[in-house]
């Protein structure tokens, strides 16, 4: 019987060599059943195709395999067992000499280069050199990290998953993940395979407990606490007065006056979308003015930027939020409270996902349409979406119960006509997670792709200027999150304030949804009543931005709150309805 270790190494050989028909094409080949049909292929069919042959085949069977089903050439794979290189496959063990090179490299740099390669390995999607330096200790942050990557990709130790035009991201391969482990760990150098389900699960675990995936990841969020806490410490201790100085003059319209100068008058919106996201982590129960107590929902929200590419949105939902490695764009996001979810399997996000039980976290998803390769993957997104309780059946595992409590920041491409819009998601249930998502719909107009244009020149000739205000809205950002979640640092020096929900709000939301409603044709609304239920958190939201302007116990909704919220419904409502909606004209006739 094959150890899990084979079976391990042979279902990533198999899924790698192999396009999505060919491996398929195999049919019953060798009497093995298992999923042939070809049209509408969706991943979980390949993984239990790679699966099944992976378990039953022979060598001698393996090898037949690849002489005639044509393995694409141009891939590679270096395991314990098998080698594939220069488009053939070898019995051979092509790890040892690896682990050496791997050796001799930690004993050259130390301590931060061991630190380094750990980062990369706890995930296979890759990681950027931004986010390595973000979870490298205080006592590292001095490290040449870009000098290192380039000498572990010259070294062949790490590979390059994604180029950008800012970012590039480096991965180790990963049927070599469990091995680099295991050498971190100071493990003997023939690490027994029969132990990889205890780092990587596989299918072959039936009922096992995913521990290592969760041990992993609640290190990770205690990186990012103490990320947080470090800088929410710094500023109390060297900037308090001046932050709450700075938020009784803050309010919401100098919050966009500062995007518009930066980005124009188009752009500046998905910017002022996504830090408004960050206000709303503070996850605050909504009151309302005509009630007393909550109304049963809180300032968190999710936000999808969408449409064709190349018009700035991993620009708005990762570079601005998380700031860029060179630092031309200061983070403007909270430290410590966003999860970084690029290449990330949905499959990954489901196990990970229970130990943010009871955490407001952000998941920047740049490219939201793969999560939609895995079968399934609508109702689980849309239960996390809803913040409901999540129970994942596999293959051979179960993973939940659990009810996640974080958020998304997504982008997607779609196909984008003149009026409206097509997804590329092929799933026709996705449009109930866009039911649950604030969106915003990113058309290639002439202006937008001049304010585009204007932002990189200025980019590049280095007159984009953030200067001392981004950092301040940052501090004012954290300054108020501590506040509203009552952080142990902050708790006894100011109170936690909910936004409320005014008579004056509610009149708005009702003028908008009439203004909408009489210029829509009468076959009937393609938008659901969610989309006001996102118009009240995306205003309660942009209330924390307030705090210090206001002596009550509550934020109330104000006028500028309430104009950028229907300016956000008429858009959204547009976009659903692929009708070219006037937003000056109904933003006029409200009286904005």
């Amino acid at each position: 019987m094959l150890d899990d270790g084979i079976i391990f190494e042979r279902k990533i050989l198999l899924k790698r060599c192999f396009s999505h028909p060919k491996i398929l094409e195999i049919g019953t080949y060798f009497g093995i059943p298992f999923f042939t049909n070809t049209d509408g292929i969706h991943r979980w069919n390949i993984d239990r195709s790679a699966y099944e042959l992976a378990t039953n085949l022979k060598n001698e069977q393996l090898q037949e395999v690849f002489k005639k089903f044509d393995p694409w050439k141009w891939t590679q794979f270096r395991g314990i067992k098998y080698t594939f290189e220069n488009g053939r496959l070898a019995m051979r063990d092509s790890w040892k000499p690896f682990r050496i090179i791997l050796e001799v490299f930690l004993k050259k740099h130390g301590e931060p280069a061991k630190v380094i390669v750990d980062i990369i390995s706890r995930s296979k999607s890759g990681e950027s050199e931004q986010s390595i330096k973000r979870q490298m200790p205080i006592r590292y942050k001095k490290t040449d990290i870009s000098k290192l990557l380039e000498e572990l990709s010259q070294k062949g130790l790490i590979i390059q998953t994604y180029k950008g035009e800012l970012i590039a991201e480096w991965g180790i391969l990963e049927e070599n993940i469990p091995e680099v482990q295991s050498l971190l760990r100071g493990e003997d150098p023939l690490y027994p395979r029969e132990k990889v389900s205890e780092i990587l699960p596989s299918e072959t675990q039936k009922g096992k407990k995913i521990d290592d995936y969760l041990i992993v990841e609640k290190k990770r969020i205690n990186e990012m606490d103490n990320e947080f806490d470090t800088y929410l410490n710094d500023l109390l201790n060297n900037r308090l007065e001046e932050t709450v100085s700075f938020g009784k003059d803050f309010s919401i319209q100098s919050f966009a006056d500062y995007l518009k100068n930066l980005f124009g008058g188009v752009l500046y919106f998905d910017s002022f979308l996504s830090i408004t996201q960050q206000y709303g982590l503070a996850d605050i129960p909504i009151r309302s003015e005509t009630k007393k107590g909550t109304i049963g929902m809180k300032t968190g929200f999710n936000l999808a930027l969408f449409g064709e590419p190349g018009t700035g949105k991993s620009y708005s939902t990762r570079d601005l939020i998380l700031g860029t490695m060179d630092g031309s764009v200061p983070p403007h996001g909270l430290p410590g409270r966003n999860r970084y979810a690029a290449g990330m399997t949905p499959a990954r996000f489901i196990r990970i996902g229970q130990v943010y039980h009871n955490k407001a976290w952000n998941f920047i998803v740049p490219e939201f349409n793969d999560w939609f390769r895995s079968e399934g993957m609508v109702e689980i997104l849309k239960l996390a979406m809803e913040r409901a309780e999540i129970r994942y059946e596999l293959h051979r595992e179960t993973v939940g119960p659990y009810r996640f409590s974080s958020y998304f920041s997504v982008n997607y491409n779609t196909q984008v006509f003149k009026q409206g819009y097509r997804a590329t998601v092929k799933d026709p249930n996705f449009q109930a997670i866009e039911d649950r998502m604030i969106c915003r719909l990113h058309r290639l107009t002439k202006n937008r792709f001049e304010e585009i244009a204007q932002s990189r020149l200025r980019m590049v000739l280095g007159e984009s200027e953030f200067g001392e205000t981004a950092r301040k809205i940052r501090d004012h950002l954290v300054l108020t999150h501590a506040i509203q979640t009552q952080h142990n640092l902050v708790k006894n020096q100011f109170l936690a304030k909910p936004p409320m929900i005014t008579k004056a709000m509610l009149d708005i939301v009702r003028k908008t949804r009439e203004a909408i409603l009489v210029r829509l044709p009468n076959e009937g609304v393609p938008f659901s009543a969610r989309l006001e239920d996102r118009t009240i958190r995306l205003s309660s939201a942009l209330a924390l931005i307030e705090y210090f302007r206001t002596t009550n116990e509550f934020i109330p909704i104000s006028k500028e709150a309430q104009k950028y919220a229907a300016q956000f419904y008429i858009e959204e409502a547009g976009a659903r309805s692929g009708v070219d909606l006037n937003v000056e004209e109904i933003m006029n006739d409200l009286g904005f």
